[in-house]
């Protein structure tokens, strides 16, 4: 198993702070598909918006890379629509 870090910008505001990290967490689940090697995922409040942890099933780090990849760019456009912007995922 990897951990992949990715930090989402975006609106830091809203008084329902569990209630963003939800509809992150749901946006994501909901355009990453199985072969991605997604097993879990974390979300958590950063200053500048959310930072997203995946929790890949992957044979390397540089797999596990490339996967996040793939998976934020699944989710690109919905969490866009909702105002976050999805950078390069981390180590």
């Amino acid at each position: 198993m990897r951990i992949i870090r990715a930090s989402l910008s975006g609106p830091t505001d809203d008084p329902d702070q569990e209630g963003v990290l939800a509809l992150v967490s749901d946006l994501i689940w909901a355009h990453t598909p199985a072969a991605h090697g997604l097993e879990h995922l974390r979300t958590k409040a950063a200053g500048n918006g959310v930072d997203v942890y995946l929790f890949l099933r992957a044979a390397s780090e540089a797999a596990a890379l490339t996967q996040a990849h793939a998976i934020l760019d699944g989710a690109r456009a919905p969490l866009r629509a909702h105002g976050y912007s999805t950078p390069e995922p981390h180590r």
